[in-house]
């Protein structure tokens, strides 16, 4: 298929990305499109992992219950089959919380249905994606080509090719030779918490320092089920802190019904993104300058095993949470900013985990790098990813929507912010799978 049309009259999608996002694109389209023929780009030797699954620690579990992780919406029992049928966890439960690296086997997986007649991975990475009259056409790292009627872009999250100077990566799981070492951990979200667990297994000693400008670690999962809550209910196009007061009260009168706070935030999760476009972009920026910090920690919580290690190693006074500000590292440890002044941290191993959301400008994917140099896309006015429709549709830098490229998934967070987990991400591809029946005759070649 490269350089040219399939000449049997199948549609031919490329998707530039080949872990979560890409995987799950792939799977809804060929699953919902007989006539769909895919070429994927990825560089990696795994489809599926990405950053998030690409760990062998068994002790890194997902974050959300099983019976939430199916690839797809309308068969929420898949994942659990798959659990039990392949011997992964042959006790799994509907609320039980899988390790992540079993998700990535499972994501890779959903491909195997499909042979190469339908489905072709390229294992390079992706440099361009131009837009061509009547094609697109990816450009790989080997000087190839590859000609398709739509592309795809899936390539996750922005992250910095290497850490600062000094700093391990979140991803970077290498632990300190000396078991009993002084260890800093930048930032207090779900990547803290799997460094964390994995510092514990190996049993370190040492002291370990979270810190953060609040100071806010992830909530813990509890039992319970989300609360129905009608989209009418909502009071949509609101400003933030008239939103917010109404989520404090829904919470106030599930709670006086004997409810807990998480039954409200998981029956408020389907109309993230409704409530998301509704906002204007100055309530947009203030909510993330304010609110979203405290709507992460509440919304993407972490696995009761973990929160028990965590709060065990904080009772015993080896894990400390500190609200400051990093400024620098330097031969003598961590500064830091605090309330009460200036401190400097002793640190023999310092892990940056602040979070996903970095520059795109500059840490982005280089097919991304390239749309952004060249004008074919552009950032969206908060800087969050590639700016898109909301059906996902590329905007370039001129204004103009693009008719054959689509951003999907953490690449393009602006249109539907929310749209990095996997329950999010499958809707979104759920939505993308009808896209081919309605574009123009043109569009389909």
């Amino acid at each position: 298929m490269d350089g040219q049309f399939p000449q049997d009259g199948s549609r031919h999608v490329i998707i530039v990305g080949g872990g979560a996002s890409g995987v799950l694109a792939a799977a809804h389209l060929l699953r919902a499109n007989p006539l769909l023929r895919i070429s994927m780009i990825e560089k990696a030797q795994t489809l599926g992992c990405g950053i998030a699954y690409a760990t062998e620690n068994p002790d890194h579990l997902l974050n959300t219950r099983v019976h939430n992780m199916s690839a797809f919406p309308d068969d929420p029992g898949h994942f659990l089959r798959w659990l039990h049928d392949s011997a992964e966890a042959p006790a799994a439960t509907p609320d039980c919380f899988a390790s992540r690296a079993a998700y990535g086997r499972y994501l890779e997986g959903l491909l195997a249905a499909w042979g190469r007649d339908r489905l072709t991975c390229h294992r390079r990475e992706c440099l361009r994606v131009e837009e061509s009259r009547g094609c697109v056409r990816a450009h790989l790292d080997d000087g190839s080509a590859i000609t398709g009627h739509l592309a795809i872009l899936a390539t996750g999250h922005a992250v910095p090719q290497h850490p600062p100077q000094g700093m391990r990566g979140a991803w970077d799981f290498g632990p300190p030779a000396d078991l009993g070492a002084e260890v800093a951990i930048i930032g207090t979200g779900l990547s803290m918490v799997d460094h964390v667990v994995s510092l514990l297994g190996r049993g370190h000693r040492g002291r370990i320092t979270c810190l953060s400008r609040r100071g806010l670690l992830p909530r813990a999962h509890a039992a319970g089920h989300a609360l129905a809550i009608a989209r009418d209910e909502i009071p949509l196009g609101a400003p933030v802190g008239r939103l917010l007061a109404w989520l404090r009260a829904r919470i106030r009168g599930a709670e006086a019904g004997g409810l807990d706070w998480r039954d409200v935030i998981d029956g408020l999760r389907p109309h993230v993104s409704a409530i998301w476009q509704g906002w204007d972009e100055d309530s947009r920026r203030r909510f993330l300058r304010h609110g979203a910090a405290w709507w992460e920690v509440h919304r993407h919580r972490m696995p009761p095993q973990s929160a028990a290690m965590i709060a065990e190693a904080e009772a015993r006074g080896q894990l400390h949470v500190l609200k400051a500000r990093f400024e620098r590292l330097a031969g003598d440890g961590v500064h830091v900013l605090t309330p009460q002044g200036p401190l400097r941290l002793p640190a023999d191993h310092v892990i940056d985990c602040r979070g996903i959301r970095r520059d795109p400008e500059t840490d982005s994917a280089p097919v991304v790098l390239d749309l952004l140099a060249t004008g074919r896309g552009r950032l969206d006015r908060l800087r969050l990813g590639l700016d898109t429709t909301a059906e996902a549709q590329l905007i370039a830098r001129d204004g103009r929507v693009s008719r054959r490229l689509f951003a999907i998934g953490p690449c393009a967070r602006g249109a539907l912010w929310e749209i990095t987990a996997i329950p999010d991400i499958r809707l979104q591809c759920t939505r993308l799978a009808g896209l081919l029946d309605r574009l123009p005759q043109e569009a389909l070649g």
